[in-house]
């Protein structure tokens, strides 16, 4: 059996946001069903929108589309860490799409790409 060293100091690490990026999986709920939008079309509505919010600085944002599903208008993003603050709050204060009201949605957010592949809200167990 080994003796406890008094001298022995002990050291608990704590990590915040390790990840380097997050995801977010956005849905955007237009006022006319009808219209749809591509994936740069969605892409070049956020950055308008980080520029109108954070200013070319905030334009300048990196961000991913990783995967855009134009029939539900849902959107998987990747950011850096560091920027998700400012894409989820110009997502929130985007109200107008060619002239007609709009809301993005954000459905999941996490530092991890894996956790967005399934809800457990909307998990169905047989």
């Amino acid at each position: 059996m080994k003796a406890i060293n008094k001298e022995e100091t002990f050291h608990r690490v704590v990590l915040k946001n390790a990840s380097p990026h997050h995801y977010m999986k956005v849905h955007l709920e237009l006022e006319d069903n009808s219209n749809r939008l591509s994936a740069v079309e969605l892409k070049h509505f956020i950055i308008t929108g980080l520029k109108n919010l954070h200013g070319e600085v905030g334009a300048a944002l990196n961000f991913d589309v990783l995967k855009y599903d134009e029939g539900s208008l849902t959107a998987l993003l990747r950011v850096h860490s560091s920027g998700l603050v400012k894409l989820w709050s110009s997502l929130t204060l985007l109200g107008s799409y060619q002239n007609q009201s709009c809301a993005f949605r954000v459905l999941q957010v996490s530092p991890f790409l894996l956790a967005l592949t399934g809800n457990s809200r909307e998990l169905q167990l047989h």
